[in-house]
């Protein structure tokens, strides 16, 4: 195959958004598979929190990066693009074209435009910030960086404060907005990418949050995280629906509290994950139902 010939299909957008039935139905019409590109839908440990696809969809389309790695593995954004673009690399001598699914927008970043090295922050201002975030609160952490670097402050997700005190600790050692240091250009790739971009109306979208989260409460949700208790203070455990039964567990809050924030920290979430997409200014939007016109878009552009 020419490099002309090989196409990555993103199908990108916010949870709840129906990117896994739709990247489904497409990837059988073009006889292909999917790379999953949920940057919690790698532990095998989280399945009902993280919305997988069941055993039938999984048996409909071959996945990859879906369970490949327990909730103690440190997997960052950097180890996903090398073995990602390894895959592709396999992948494409079989496949035409192949699609990458997924909200996480730092992963998807990764695969198509590599991602960014930074200079060596000294650990003493690493401890600080974790001190001060044990201290003063998330709330803290995310003001501070909306105060330093309001442009990271809006793509980031404001629930991990790990990635906060990395952008917080570059801005702190540089002087400069950690995103000042992300890169500009793509790194070049042996395929060419169609980024498309999922997007419900707000109000369908959130009704398919709260639906969402019902659901999943239903299919045991609070039997799933409680089974992680040990593990709760791991990174892959700070995501929402995990972190606020957590906090229900811990006597802090009460279920129906508990499931109510998990409504509105999704519902927060898919907001700021279509900000952080919209702003990259290359995803081409559609309807989540509106299969025909994307089916017609991609095939426009292979052809």
């Amino acid at each position: 195959m020419t490099k002309e010939s090989k196409y990555l299909i993103v199908i990108a957008g916010p949870t709840a958004a129906g990117k896994t039935e739709l990247a489904i139905q497409l990837a059988e019409q073009f006889n292909t598979v999917i790379l999953s590109a949920d940057s919690r839908q790698f532990y095998r440990e989280m399945s009902i929190g993280t919305a997988k696809p069941n055993k039938e969809q999984l048996k409909r389309v071959k996945h990859y990066f879906i369970d490949t790695k327990h909730v103690d593995e440190l997997y960052g954004a950097g180890h996903y693009e090398k073995d990602a673009i390894a895959l592709l690399n396999e992948l494409f001598k079989h496949h035409r074209l192949v699609f990458l699914v997924g909200g996480s927008g730092l992963y998807i970043n990764a695969v198509l435009n590599g991602v960014d090295d930074f200079i060596e922050v000294p650990e003493a201002l690493r401890t600080e910030l974790n001190h001060k975030f044990k201290e003063k609160g998330l709330q803290w952490l995310q003001q501070e960086l909306k105060r330093k670097d309001e442009t990271y402050y809006d793509q980031v997700d404001l629930n991990n404060p790990q990635r906060i005190i990395r952008a917080l600790e570059v801005c702190n050692f540089t002087g400069k907005p950690y995103s000042s240091f992300l890169k500009k250009n793509q790194n070049p790739r042996d395929f060419k990418t169609v980024p498309l971009l999922i997007t419900p109306n707000r109000e369908t979208l959130y009704k398919r949050i709260n639906e969402r989260v019902d659901d999943m409460m239903r299919r045991g949700l609070e039997d799933e995280v409680k089974s992680l208790r040990e593990h709760r203070h791991q990174n892959a455990l700070k995501t929402v629906g995990y972190k606020e039964l957590n906090a229900y567990f811990e006597g802090e809050i009460n279920l129906k509290n508990a499931i109510e924030k998990i409504k509105q920290h999704s519902r927060n979430y898919a907001k700021r994950q279509l900000t952080w997409f919209r702003n990259q200014g290359r995803f081409m939007e559609f309807a989540p139902d509106d299969i025909k016109a994307i089916k017609s878009y991609i095939q426009s552009v292979i052809e």
